[in-house]
């Protein structure tokens, strides 16, 4: 019997945590969408109450101008920058992992870097670097000619990819790298046997066999895309652009710490848990044909 429970004693503090830190916010934030919160006397003193409010939050944050172009926002944002972050990662490490590569731990460590700093931090880092007047790269596109706002309305949401670009493509190549390790060098001297170069080994054998962590790193980037918020909120302060419902879970977070209104945030969240959601099925169902592994 005590062999029997000794997995269960196990597993259940990593359930527990799980259980209170994932499950139950998920829950609490499902019921908390169809509920409205109702306060009585001229400044609330009365106290509050919830009422129950059927689908009326999301039917108010799909009718939210701002919310909705947030995600359309995020979408363009994930089709360009994902794209330009998974393809740099694929091409670090396949020039990391070459036969030709000097000191590649040393590179490796150094792209991965920027993944150890905060996301607050690494936005106000590069805040210096767009503000004009302060930052060098701004100077010497001026020398040549060059007016360049970083923070302009057109531009702001690409300075913001460059952030998350500059800060995720060595995690995203450690993956990829962890994948083209696992390759047999059998493969790699039947290969050299027929004649094989590097191109052609990185295009017909790395590249096809490390596809399951492309589709892993794509589909993390994908939610990750959806939960943008540290980087706006922060450029906020700076860029005018910028409003308070620049992003999804930007949006969400205004709609309770600003408005008060914790049943639309609630509903947004939902909202972007589901189009994560949805995103990934699709995704991973047109790459492999299936909407799991």
């Amino acid at each position: 019997m005590k062999k029997n429970a000794a997995p269960y004693l196990l597993v259940a503090p990593f359930m527990l945590v799980f259980l209170l830190t994932f499950i139950v916010p998920i829950v609490v934030a499902v019921a908390q969408s169809f509920t409205r919160t109702r306060y009585t006397g001229l400044y609330g003193e009365g106290g509050a109450s919830e009422t129950f409010a059927g689908w009326d939050n999301y039917a108010t944050a799909l009718a939210n101008a701002n919310f909705t172009q947030s995600i359309g926002r995020v979408l363009l944002f994930g089709v360009v920058q994902v794209t330009v972050m998974i393809g740099a990662a694929t091409v670090l490490a396949l020039l990391l992992e070459s036969a030709a590569a000097r000191w590649p731990g040393l590179f490796r460590a150094l792209y991965f870097m920027p993944y150890g700093v905060p996301g607050v931090i690494a936005t106000i880092l590069w805040s210096f670097l767009y503000i004009p007047g302060l930052s060098p790269i701004v100077d010497a596109l001026a020398v040549v000619g060059i007016q360049y706002d970083f923070l302009a309305e057109g531009n702001v949401l690409w300075s913001i990819a460059n952030i998350v670009t500059w800060a995720y493509t060595g995690y995203n190549m450690l993956i990829i790298i962890a994948q083209l390790k696992a390759i047999p060098a059998e493969v790699y001297e039947a290969a050299k046997v027929d004649g094989a170069g590097p191109v052609r080994i990185a295009t017909a054998i790395q590249i096809p066999l490390i596809r399951p962590a492309l589709l892993l790193t794509i589909v993390f980037s994908i939610i990750g895309t959806l939960q943008l918020f540290a980087e706006p909120q922060i450029l906020a302060t700076i860029a005018p652009a910028i409003n308070t419902e620049y992003t999804p879970n930007y949006s969400a977070y205004t709609w309770a710490f600003q408005y008060n209104d914790y049943g639309v945030a609630a509903a947004e969240a939902v909202i972007i848990a589901a189009a994560a959601f949805v995103l990934s099925f699709i995704f991973l169902r047109a790459t492999t044909g299936r909407g799991g592994d």
